[in-house]
């Protein structure tokens, strides 16, 4: 037959095949039959006895306690005695956020603590000057306790009122390695049987602004080291590597498929980390310092990032934090909220998260290279056993507020303690030369 007469395709053996065969539909994944009805997880609504009361909601009462090994625990009491906590912990720069709560406590003591959002908006827009990471570490303990207090008062957990559970768990990462990582693959091991799939580790050490290629190799290796267990790994580049390195590096971990990139570049760089975004397939991550909606919008617009990453004790608290994911999900960028801090701030991350549908996972800072002295994620929860990692994975937290018991005791007597030492302070990375380089 010629080819340039098509073929009658009764006579074509393939053709025949495939038109005889009857559309097949597979059945419901079991997923599918397990939600159908949507997430069966009521929880018992039990607003507190004060509810009621006329007044019985006007802030009473804010203190602060700063604990080791480095957070800042914001305590708000209501005339009704309902407390809440939060947590405004600025790694590095504790006393100015100090300084900014007693500003704030002065401000709002009378003010009706279920008015969240009209507190929040007094609190950033009035004062004139707006945003940076001091007072919006401040606001941050501030809008986190505000939220206890209105889950407590109502007798619901945070989610609910963030618009109900979309998930009933969030997945979570653990911490490698260290400001210097090493030993990455033993540790890697000890979080597997820990229940973590995910872990986190520095991508370099102390480099140079043009370092030699070959100090991008130990990177290499030790991603491809942690991989080989069966555990996925993101590279936290914390802006130490400058975009002549950046882009070499990229390109040396893409064979080896790394969960994400975070800060590959500086905040403040928004075109150049465009350029980088252009040259991978790696997910690119940041946000932990960027602070409000206005922060973040340059990228989101660009589109030179895949994953934000807002610290919910730096970036506002609950309230702004959900709205940064909101925004988020309209440029289809998934949240992996920052979080190597205390246990409310990984509370109130968990509560963005598990009402969030483009969230993705959260960072934990159980047994993490800064958790020293004994002092720990755990240390002052009497209820610990809400943070317990199953595969990889937070269950839901059901009880009113954040959801977890704080040992208010041990916490007043440890910030009695602490006050007595010098605040934690970030370590200070200089070069041969004696330059100071990024930490």
């Amino acid at each position: 037959m010629s080819s340039s007469v098509p073929a009658d395709l009764g006579q074509s053996t393939a053709a025949a095949d495939i038109s005889s065969r009857e559309a097949k539909y597979l059945p419901p994944s079991d997923l599918a039959d397990k939600y159908k009805k949507g997430i069966q997880r009521p929880t018992v609504i039990s607003p507190h006895p004060t509810a009621t009361q006329s007044g019985s909601t006007r802030i009473k009462k804010i203190e602060d306690f700063y604990v080791r090994p480095r957070w800042l625990f914001v305590r708000i009491e209501t005339e009704g005695g309902v407390v809440g906590w939060g947590e405004a912990t600025l790694e590095g720069h504790t006393e100015a956020v100090q300084g900014s709560l007693k500003d704030i406590a002065r401000r709002i003591v009378g003010w009706d603590a279920m008015d969240i959002e009209d507190i929040y908006t007094y609190l950033y827009r009035h004062r004139f000057y707006r945003g940076g990471e001091v007072l919006m570490s401040a606001i941050s303990g501030i809008d986190i306790a505000l939220w206890d207090i209105k889950g407590k008062t109502l007798g619901v957990p945070v989610w609910q009122l963030l618009g109900g559970k979309c998930r009933e768990r969030c997945d979570v990462y653990g911490w490698i390695g260290g400001d210097r990582p090493s030993d990455v693959l033993e540790q890697a091991k000890a979080r597997k049987a820990q229940g973590f799939t995910r872990v986190k580790m520095n991508a370099t050490e102390s480099i140079g602004w043009l370092d030699s290629p070959h100090a991008l190799d130990e990177t290499v290796a030790r991603l491809a080291q942690v991989k080989s267990i069966g555990i996925d790994a993101g590279l936290d580049f914390h802006g130490r590597v400058h975009k002549g390195l950046a882009k070499q590096l990229a390109k040396l971990l893409e064979p080896h498929r790394p969960l994400f990139i975070e800060e590959p570049l500086l905040p403040g760089h928004p075109n150049e980390l465009k350029d980088l975004y252009n040259k991978t397939s790696i997910p690119i991550a940041l946000g932990e310092r960027l602070f409000t909606r206005q922060d973040v919008r340059p990228y989101f617009e660009l589109g030179c990032i895949d994953i934000i990453q807002p610290d919910i004790a730096h970036a506002g608290g609950i309230s702004e934090t959900k709205k940064i994911a909101i925004m988020a999900e309209t440029y289809d960028i998934g949240v992996a909220p920052h979080c190597p801090l205390g246990p409310l701030a990984f509370a109130a991350s968990l509560h963005v998260g598990f009402s969030t549908p483009n969230f993705v996972v959260c960072e934990m800072s159980w047994k993490m290279h800064y958790n020293t002295g004994g002092f720990d994620l755990f240390t002052y929860m009497k209820n610990p056993e809400v943070f317990k990692v199953n595969k990889g994975a937070i269950d839901l937290l059901t009880a009113p507020g954040l959801g977890i018991e704080l040992d208010e005791d041990l916490i007043r007597a440890e910030a009695a303690e602490a006050a007595k030492l010098e605040p934690w302070t970030n370590p200070v990375f200089r070069g041969d030369d004696g330059v100071v380089r990024e930490w």
